[in-house]
């Protein structure tokens, strides 16, 4: 299992709206993800969608990225824009048997 991270900061005077789009993004999305806003710093969001193998993980990372993709509309509010989106892929190093204990 690969995953695909994305993390940014949203203005604070546009959650709201962030909110509901994200909200809006989730109902037509095929694929499950998991949005987290940071404790310690409020507006701070990840992002993490599962992947069964890297390929997967790097073309969700793409879509993520593409201007042309629907997401593309979240960066309107992210505090310095599409340059502070920041997407990584991540693999798995421990063998899956010690994760599970």
């Amino acid at each position: 299992m690969y995953i695909c991270f994305a993390e940014y900061k949203i203005m604070p005077g546009e959650i709201e709206n962030y909110r509901m789009k994200v909200e809006e993004l989730r109902k037509a999305e095929a694929r499950s993800f998991q949005l987290y806003e940071g404790t310690d710093q409020p507006g701070l969001f990840v992002e993490i969608w599962h992947a069964d193998n890297e390929e997967e993980a790097e073309r969700v990372k793409e879509e993520r990225l593409d201007e042309r993709s629907p997401w593309s509309a979240l960066s309107q509010w992210i505090s310095g824009g599409t340059a502070k989106l920041h997407v990584w892929t991540f693999k798995p190093v421990l063998p899956k048997a010690t994760l599970e204990s």
